[in-house]
């Protein structure tokens, strides 16, 4: 009897239980293997996202006014709409600027204006684009052309572009112009012609 009872137990229960337990594992395994495939293909698929890099302007600041002195006495103010500074220290006016030249004795001397303008911090020069026009009150005189450099460090004012300077008789052309910051010598490097002018 115990022996029937052990031959009973050993051969009809396990062999049901061992059927039962291989069919589970089965379906866990195809399912193990459905998530293991979906999830290896959605990772191969998904592309990692590029970090996003401002590089626009740090400070925006609007109606600036800079002067430049020497000696106690302004002579130079500079002026304009706005003016955008970036990480590197560059200065972009959008909106250009305008230029006031003073004597010694407080007189404008000569005004500068421009469509846009920029200053490198690496060279501290400005550059004035656009529809640049200088008014030497000093002696009477327009300058005109597309682009100037100033720099404050060395007082000098430079063009290698075309430029034009009427004068109360005559109008000049030429390319490239050098001037100093009190305008008292204006030469066109590559002289094209001389035009007088009818009254």
């Amino acid at each position: 009897m115990n022996q029937m009872q052990i031959n009973s137990g050993i051969y009809p229960l396990p062999q049901r239980g061992v059927y039962l337990f291989s069919r589970r594992s089965l379906t866990y395994l195809v399912w193990v293997c459905i998530l293991c495939g979906f999830f290896a293909c959605k990772q191969e698929t998904t592309k990692p996202v590029k970090p996003i890099i401002y590089d626009g302007p740090q400070m925006e600041v609007d109606n600036i006014q800079t002067l430049f002195s020497d000696s106690a006495h302004v002579k130079v103010k500079m002026t304009a709409p706005k003016q955008l500074t970036y990480t590197n220290g560059d200065e972009f006016y959008p909106k250009g600027i305008n230029i006031v030249f003073y004597e010694k004795d407080g007189s404008i001397s000569a005004t500068l204006r421009s469509d846009k303008a920029k200053k490198l911090k690496d060279k501290e020069i400005y550059t004035a684009n656009g529809n640049v026009v200088i008014v030497n009150n000093k002696k009477g005189e327009t300058i005109n052309t597309e682009e100037l450099n100033w720099s404050p460090r060395t007082r000098k004012i430079y063009t290698e572009k075309f430029v034009t300077i009427t004068t109360a008789d005559e109008l000049l052309k030429g390319e490239g112009m050098d001037t100093d910051q009190d305008f008292t010598f204006t030469k066109i490097r590559k002289p094209s012609g001389i035009f007088p002018l009818k009254h």
